[in-house]
């Protein structure tokens, strides 16, 4: 017997993740959302991927959409991560601007942006798979502390730099052992 969804997305929430804001020109506005089903794909050609719930707002300019942009937030950018996930409490946005790019803007502050072109958009479910060719890329000032999701929370990582790897990280002779409870 299959997993539940709910245990299915209890399991997925303790992989810790990034959490980004997509933006797209359609309609002469500016659309948004944020995601943290986001990932690289290849490096040639530059691919990356973000998987929107097909009854997302952002969903429904995708027939339209032709390029995109994928801005990755700092720790410091939890309320704009609330706001673009339609979780904002308050009548007042938090303030953000968005700047040009050569593709669609870009989120003003971001850790890195990322701009790409619609390459391919293919069916994944109850989601959409979006596949984007990067065209240019932007980082961020320094310190670059990201903000994460982890168990259904916001989260911060502390980057010490560790001097030494911990034993459990050391190469040895002894296979992996990988199980899986099916």
């Amino acid at each position: 017997m299959p997993p539940s969804p709910e245990t299915f997305r209890r399991a997925l929430g303790l992989f810790p993740t990034g959490v980004a804001v997509i933006a797209t020109q359609a309609d002469d506005e500016l659309h948004a959302m944020t995601a943290n089903a986001f990932s690289s794909l290849s490096l040639d050609p530059l691919l990356v991927l973000f998987c929107p719930n097909k009854q997302s707002r952002l969903a429904q300019y995708l027939p339209r959409m032709r390029s995109f942009s994928i801005n990755v937030l700092r720790k410091e950018q939890q309320a704009l991560s609330n706001y673009f996930a339609g979780r904002w409490k308050s009548a007042i946005p938090p303030p953000f601007r968005f700047v040009s790019s050569d593709t669609a803007p870009r989120l003003e502050g971001a850790l890195a942006s990322l701009s790409c072109h619609l390459h391919q958009t293919i069916d994944g479910g109850d989601h959409w798979v979006v596949v984007g060719r990067v065209s240019s890329l932007h980082l961020g000032v320094e310190p670059h502390r990201p903000l994460l999701f982890f168990d259904g929370q916001y989260r911060s990582i502390n980057f010490a730099v560790a001097t030494e790897a911990p034993d459990f990280l050391r190469v040895t002779d002894e296979p992996a052992h990988i199980f899986y409870e099916g």
